[in-house]
């Protein structure tokens, strides 16, 4: 179960970074990010100790003398031993993430992404393989379902052996999920990120250091530049603060699994688009000063760009956008992974 939740909410996080015009629940509810990224990592690290108890409890099976019986037994063999490399790279590697360390050479996100499906791919092949035995044992069960006693390897009882597993797995989440889940705050031990700790009592995952753009956020002569095929309007700071503004408390969501909801302040995207004579409908590109990174560019679709709580941010909880949390300026928008709401923002092209 833990690997077929953080398997889908895996595929509806890959999905929302780039999002195909088919795609539904983009913006609403306002938390959908949220709960769902929040909900992948959780069962993600659930699943660390569900799967060593699991290789714990069948690995006598696995050393077995010949190691091949045949073509059906070599094709069972063959897909458990990619299952369980595939699984525990794909855990391994999730959990690091957590933390933003990328101590591999290959890309995170698409790997991450490719694992899963061998993953699926292998545990369908294997429970294929294994039909047949699957349904002589359900059809050999006592009337009544009683199981016979078992033990796992080291003598435990199968009843002390759940419970163990169960007790660890409700450890690791209870200690974890508060990065996401304010019930489970003051729980929160060991995730990497706590709620309310950062500038304005908000978490940062890159501060303006970190992305070398503090000097170029901090210069008194800026200005977002925003063009479309018509033409193009740049707009100072003291040009937006001038603009209609608008509060929303939306939450702000990272793929490494913490969240937190805050008031956002600014201008709306919409407006902004408006007032540069773009069209209302269009998709934008937005790009950050960040001189390098994979997500310095960002295309925000229309359906961002119409709702009302997309904002041009220029406050957050009530005082200037720190410089980590974007100053001058940044996107929020309903529903969106945290990597693309773009922050110290240097033009907009409306497409």
């Amino acid at each position: 179960m833990s690997f077929t939740v953080c398997f889908l909410t895996g595929l509806f996080s890959h999905g929302l970074q780039d999002p195909p015009s088919w795609m539904l629940f983009l913006t609403r509810p306002v938390w959908i990010y949220q709960f769902t990224q929040g909900v992948h990592v959780t069962s993600g690290i659930a699943s660390i100790p569900l799967l060593l108890a699991k290789l714990w409890s069948v690995y006598p099976e696995l050393l077995k003398w010949p190691p091949v019986k045949s073509v059906l037994h070599g094709v069972e063999r063959a897909s458990i031993a990619l299952f369980i490399a595939s699984s525990l790279l794909e855990i391994f590697t999730g959990l690091i993430n957590t933390y933003k360390w990328y101590p591999w050479p290959f890309p995170f996100r698409e790997t991450h992404y490719w694992l899963a499906w061998v993953i699926w791919g292998s545990l369908l092949l294997h429970i294929a393989v294994k039909l047949p035995a699957i349904r002589t044992h359900w059809r050999s069960r006592p009337a009544g379902g009683e199981k016979p006693a078992t033990t796992v390897p080291g003598r435990w009882s199968r009843r002390a052996f759940l419970g163990g597993v169960g007790a660890a797995t409700g450890a690791v989440v209870l200690t974890t999920a508060g990065q996401s889940s304010p019930w489970l705050d003051w729980f929160n031990l060991f995730a990497p990120r706590k709620m309310g700790a950062g500038p304005q009592s908000v978490p940062v995952n890159r501060s303006a250091a970190e992305a070398k753009v503090t000097e170029l956020a901090q210069a008194a002569d800026w200005s977002l530049l925003v063009s479309h095929a018509g033409g193009q309007r740049t707009f100072t700071r003291a040009d937006l603060q001038a603009m209609p503004q608008y509060e929303h408390e939306l939450p702000i969501a990272c793929v490494e699994g913490w969240s937190q909801s805050a008031q956002w302040r600014g201008v709306r995207i919409k407006d902004l688009v408006a007032a540069a004579g773009g069209r209302a409908d269009a998709d934008l590109r937005v790009t950050s000063m960040e001189p390098e990174g994979h997500y310095r560019v960002m295309t925000m679709q229309s359906a961002y760009v119409q709702d009302e709580m997309t904002l041009v941010a220029l406050e957050l909880n009530g005082q200037v956008l720190d410089i980590d949390h974007g100053y001058p300026a940044r996107i929020i928008a309903p529903g969106r992974p945290g990597v693309l709401q773009t922050k110290w923002l240097k033009t907009v092209e409306i497409l």
